[in-house]
């Protein structure tokens, strides 16, 4: 399905939606208890998870051009930005929430390196992106299964490259993404089972980190030449590699 705010509108209106909404909106705020005086931007359809942090003291929505919704918080607003070119000054956001948006980047370092502009020295960056070893990313009918999912290795490489550290690993939305009944109360019991037996195959990574102002090198093994005493004549030298 085309990831539009109409699309997307659809599905978390929908009863999978819904529940979907609720088991990732809970493990985000075990990680944000509590944003009370934090500048808060979500980008790509955050909106919906928005909405677990009204006490945050200001709460902007950043969209793609052609994927503007309304959205029904009083303190919220709505901007359509190009993902390269955030109209935003530098360091002005405290947090930073990345949903449906990283997976669909056509250029993730560089739209990486502008949510790095814009998030505050202390701030937090918190990126919700489809797990490639999941059943919701081979399901093209719901916003999971559109772009580029990620394994945690190939997600954890991509913000390091784009200078973040991130400190913080969590995974949610471990029912099966098809099925007529839903509700919370079964969608908490897959989460505690999968969690528990089969936590690779959750259906989203959550990942939190922070700004980082170095790229870390690649340890390499290094070969040099060195001198060493023979066993059999001690007077003697050798040249060996190490």
């Amino acid at each position: 399905m085309p990831l539009d705010s109409r699309s997307v509108e659809e599905f978390y209106e929908s009863r999978t939606g819904q529940v979907a909404r609720r088991l990732i909106s809970r493990r985000l705020r075990e990680i944000w208890p509590d944003l009370s005086g934090r500048r808060l931007l979500g980008f790509g359809y955050a909106t919906p998870y928005l909405r677990s942090f009204g006490e945050a003291e200001r709460a902007l929505a950043a969209m793609p051009a052609d994927a503007a919704a309304p959205w029904g918080n009083a303190k919220g607003q709505v901007a359509l930005v190009e993902e390269d070119a955030l109209p935003f000054p530098d360091s002005m956001f405290d947090c930073l929430l990345v949903v449906h948006g990283l997976e669909l980047s056509e250029a993730q370092r560089p739209f990486l390196r502008e949510l790095w502009r814009v998030l505050a020295p202390a701030g937090r960056l918190m990126v919700v992106a489809p797990n490639r070893a999941s059943l919701w990313a081979q399901l093209e009918t719901s916003p999971f299964g559109q772009g580029q999912p990620y394994s945690r290795s190939q997600l954890d490489r991509l913000l390091q490259q784009s200078l973040f550290a991130p400190e913080r690993w969590d995974s949610a939305l471990f029912m099966p993404p098809f099925g007529r009944r839903r509700s919370v109360r079964g969608g908490n019991g897959w989460e505690r089972i999968g969690h528990s037996l089969w936590p690779r195959l959750a259906g989203v990574h959550i990942v939190e980190a922070t700004k980082s102002l170095y790229v870390p090198a690649p340890v390499r093994a290094s070969r040099r030449r060195v001198l060493a005493p023979t066993l059999a004549n001690p007077a003697a030298s050798r040249i060996v590699e190490k």
